[in-house]
């Protein structure tokens, strides 16, 4: 099994490319899909969310709504440093749960880890072998305010609140530009797909 790991910027377009390695054949598991699982209510995650930040992040049918949730710990690192303790150790313990599930069923396979955060978590040393998603700033905001109707103000705290791209970059094995077509992004993504192969191959 070769496990790599995808990570980028907010509206880099890492959940596209992760889509791309999946066509070509990657198992992905997605970081945000398993946090979302962990916060289905009545779930530990979703009792201790709950508790620390109170009933009022809470949609009427008990999910929260994590645009609240986001504008809470966006705006405080406090909260986001609670939060990230909270659920990152819960999130990497359902990925090797995954990960073993694959190794029993196909044990050659590529595994692609889609995680915004590896980076700043550490868990980058635990692949063998890591990609940046990469775009520049202002498409991040545009992507933004389009996709999520944020304002300019609104998407540029977000970004700044996370490890630049550019620092980001300094930690990759290979990296993606997504600041060009979507074309581009996935003549690149199949290339890189191959090379892991051969990689994966000689490891």
């Amino acid at each position: 099994m070769f496990i790599v790991g995808l990570t980028g910027g907010i509206a880099s377009g890492k959940s596209t490319v992760a889509k791309v390695f999946m066509d070509l054949g990657a198992h992905v598991i997605d970081a945000d899909r398993i946090v979302h699982d962990l916060l289905m209510p009545d779930q530990p995650a979703w009792h201790e969310v709950l508790d620390h930040f109170g009933p009022e992040i809470l949609f009427p049918d008990k999910t929260i709504d994590r645009r609240k949730l986001g504008g809470i710990v966006f705006g405080n690192l406090d909260e986001r440093t609670w939060l990230n303790r909270c659920l990152h150790p819960k999130v990497f313990t359902a990925y090797m749960t995954q990960v073993r599930h694959l190794c029993d069923r196909t044990p050659d396979c590529i595994v692609i880890f889609d995680a915004a955060l590896l980076i700043e978590t550490g868990y980058y040393e635990k692949m063998d072998k890591n990609i940046v998603v990469y775009a520049r700033e202002d498409q991040q905001i545009t992507r933004m305010t389009a996709r999520d109707n944020f304002s300019n103000q609104q998407a540029l705290a977000r970004i700044q609140s996370q490890m630049s791209l550019d620092e980001k970059c300094r930690f990759a094995d290979h990296i993606i530009d997504n600041s060009g077509s979507r074309e581009y992004m996935e003549r690149q993504t199949k290339e890189l797909f191959s090379l892991l192969k051969q990689e994966a191959r000689q490891s």
